[in-house]
């Protein structure tokens, strides 16, 4: 039997790769043990005189920061006199960092040279100190344990024979070098995608080579490209997958109806987007004999067609979930389930996972069913055709009220027919049943059949109620605002918009609600109300963090505003008040983000908390799973249970629970940077305009100012600002001026002018326009 080779490390021209990482490792694995030179270079597989003596130079160099102890002659071990701890890195844009570790309250600073070639999200180990000037603490990373990432888009800056590419993220800050071999074709100024191959001891920059040329800054389709690529979102589906997809058995046969409850008799209807072309959710509505509803939400059944452990599914785990930019989305599924045979289309029968309540006029919930179903969506409506009903028939019914206060101001106003045409007209449901056509996804006025305006109506009446009592409850209303474009032919943004939640939306996000509740409680709640010991994947929001709402009160008391942080009760009452009081004013989207940045993150886990901002004890995701895979996992595991399996192997579920939060997070991020991206896209066109706008932040090189008319946002630099030589101060959150004590402070209304563009960082440069 022949021994196996021990892996020898490579060089770099003289230099080992990694030295001080591998023999932190060493030691760090064996804490208790001390090693010479001669040991650790034999566990390295080094051999030769050259890389021992690099070794014993490493160690003496380790040993004089104190960052490992010589314990005896020639004998060395990790410093535990030092207190290292595991954390992750989060890098500044001015190319410091934070270390965030479970070994402390707060966030550590660590400053540029002690980041030890650690980059953005890195998993290190560092030794925490305090500085003798300040008494402040502050990190030095001494190993990185696991990168985040090793691919980054950027622009490639050619030299002679090399070239680096200049990373578009503001949180990387060294450029990668690329040697003239490992370019792929690539020419000077491509946008490219540069994966990090090395980084030698001595180099202040990492090696890297050109995996992807993606085409010329400031082309858009390249830009996009950019944005999903950065953070690890692909954009096309592998032919395998799509291969997989296209061989799917999509017709519904009479042997898999029988296995269900047969529900496409019952009035069935669909809200969503104007532009949506993957329909989730469905629902149905149906008058009983007792008086009370029978209301379904109808959800695609995703899980019968993608299967476990096929090639489709390990695709639908990998993405998550659906990324929605600016101009396009790229869809979990491939095209042909996710906007067609899943798609809960008009005029079509599909399989559903049903929820499927009794509700009486207080909406409450009498009786409750769970399963799979097969639907006939009778029509879709966009939200505004069925916003368009709810207003009208509310202001039909008003102009009714307001001339029927009691019979004898009929009698007055009214003559005998028109009394009895008024009467008649509330007996026979006839209802405002029109869609205007600035509305109308046909573009022309059409009639909707009268059952369905009722139901329509119906439905937002329950889900009014739904929604008040999720608020005395303690649930938190954000209501924001949201930043739309308008864009031409080759998606160049036009014109901005906002997008408010009105009552259609919120109809379809309470049952919506209603059905993920229910079912994290039907499988989470066992008899008497305590927990079960089953699986599940929740989706849980813990509590605020006391600190964040401390340091929120600081911000906005500026503004006149307080929050009562006393009790959980105070706090979602008085932080609802306070979304209230800013609704429409020039600080309400500053407010609100600041708000939503004092909250924790919702996540997926198997371990259930509750629901904080839902005030939900129970909470889930069961309605989307055409573009979230917890939702696929959710339906599985709803099945396997009514089928009376036993509960599901915890381990497995709460891994893919991190791995769809983390993904959720990344597609988050893509998002917003597309927005970003049309933001200053848009701003191109405006360079000579004056624009009102409020400081939304204020740091040391400058001010952070929002564009009312566009919520746009960019940078006052502190040296651009000519009146005066200004100072941050941030007790006042503000930069104040030295000779005149002219102060620009957070919230304050302010002129602004764009001083410059640039596309590739998504960055706005704005000249205050002063008195």
């Amino acid at each position: 039997m022949t021994r196996k080779k021990k892996k020898i490390y490579k060089k770099k021209g003289k230099v080992i790769k990694d030295l001080t990482r591998n023999i932190f490792k060493i030691l760090n694995e064996n804490s208790d043990k001390f090693y010479n030179y001669k040991q650790i270079a034999g566990k390295l597989g080094i051999a030769d005189t050259d890389g021992k003596t690099q070794v014993l130079k490493k160690l003496a160099e380790l040993t004089a920061t104190k960052k490992i102890k010589e314990v005896d002659r020639g004998k060395f071990q990790i410093n535990e006199d030092r207190k290292y701890s595991l954390g992750t890195l989060d890098i500044t844009s001015n190319g410091n960092g934070y270390f965030i570790s479970d070994d402390y309250e707060h966030d550590i600073f660590i400053p540029n040279i002690n980041l030890g070639k650690g980059l953005q999200g890195d998993i290190v180990r560092a030794y925490v100190y305090k500085k003798r000037t300040s008494n402040k603490q502050e990190a030095d990373v001494v190993e990185v344990v696991e990168r985040a990432k090793k691919e980054f888009v950027g622009v490639l800056q050619m030299s002679k024979n090399f070239g680096f590419v200049l990373p578009d993220s503001n949180k990387m800050y060294a450029d990668i070098f690329i040697s003239q071999n490992k370019m792929n074709g690539a020419e000077h100024g491509d946008k490219v995608q540069a994966t990090i191959i090395d980084w030698p001891e001595k180099s202040k920059n990492p090696f890297g080579k050109i995996t992807k040329v993606l085409g010329k800054p400031g082309d858009h389709n390249t830009e996009m490209h950019s944005i999903l690529l950065e953070y690890d979102l692909p954009y096309e589906f592998p032919t395998e997958v799509e291969e997989e997809a296209s061989t799917l058995p999509i017709e519904i046969t009479k042997e898999e109806i029988a296995k269900r409850r047969d529900m496409r008799g019952d009035l069935t209807f669909t809200i969503d987007p104007k532009d949506a072309k993957d329909f989730d959710d469905a629902l149905s509505f149906k008058k009983l004999e007792n008086g009370n509803y029978e209301i379904g939400i109808h959800i695609a059944d995703v899980s019968h067609y993608v299967q476990p452990k096929t090639i489709l599914d390990h695709e639908a785990y990998e993405r998550a979930t659906s990324v929605y930019l600016v101009d396009r989305v790229v869809p979990m599924l491939p095209e042909m389930l996710s906007n067609g045979v899943c798609s809960l289309r008009p005029n079509e029968e599909k399989l559903t996972f049903s929820a499927v309540f009794e509700i009486n006029e207080k909406a409450q919930i009498i009786n409750q069913w769970f399963g799979r179903t097969v639907t006939y969506s009778d029509k879709r409506f966009a939200y505004e055709e069925a916003q368009a009903l709810i207003d009208s028939n509310r202001k039909q019914n008003q102009e009714l009220g307001n001339k029927k206060k009691d019979e004898s101001v009929i009698s007055s106003e009214f003559s005998k027919d028109e009394k009895i045409s008024i009467e008649k007209s509330h007996k026979n449901n006839n209802y405002n049943n029109k869609i205007p056509s600035n509305v109308s996804l046909t573009g022309q006025e059409y009639t909707v059949d009268n059952a369905i305006v009722e139901a329509t109506l119906k439905l937002d009446e329950l889900a009014k109620i739904l929604r008040k009592k999720r608020m005395k409850q303690g649930a938190i209303s954000f209501d924001r605002v949201e930043v739309k474009f308008n864009l031409d032919e080759e998606a160049n943004p036009v014109g901005v918009y906002f997008k408010e939640a009105k009552d259609a939306n919120k109809l379809i996000e309470e049952f919506m609600l209603l059905a993920n509740r229910k079912v994290a409680e039907f499988i989470g709640k066992a008899k008497g109300g305590k927990p079960s010991n089953k699986t599940f994947v929740y989706r849980v929001h813990d509590e605020p963090d006391v600190e964040k709402l401390a340091s929120l009160q600081n911000i906005i008391s500026k503004f006149g505003y307080k929050i009562d942080t006393n009790t959980r009760e105070s706090t979602s009452d008085s932080l609802n008040q306070l979304l209230s009081d800013v609704h429409g004013k020039a600080e309400s989207n500053m407010i609100e983000t600041l708000t939503i940045r004092t909250m924790s993150k919702a996540v997926y886990t198997t371990q259930n908390i509750g629901h904080y901002g839902l005030a939900f004890e129970y909470y889930s995701h069961f309605t989307s799973p055409i573009r979230r895979y917890p939702d696929v996992m959710t339906h599985r595991l709803l099945q396997h249970y009514l089928d009376g399996g036993n509960s599901a192997k915890q381990d497995i579920y709460e891994e893919k629970c991190k791995h769809s939060s983390k993904r959720e997070e990344l597609a988050s991020k893509a998002e917003r940077d597309s927005i970003k991206y049309m933001q200053v896209k848009y701003m191109q066109d405006h360079k000579n305009e004056v624009f009102d706008g409020v400081i939304t932040g204020v740091t040391e090189w400058g001010v952070y100012v929002e564009i009312t008319k566009n919520k746009c946002e960019g940078m006052v630099r502190i040296r651009d600002i000519k009146s005066d030589y200004y100072i941050f101060d941030e007790e006042q959150y503000a930069v104040v001026g030295q000779s005149t004590k002219q102060m620009y402070q957070l919230g304050d209304n302010v002129k602004v002018q764009v001083k410059k563009t640039d596309l590739e960082r998504k960055h706005l440069d704005f000249n205050l326009i002063e008195d």
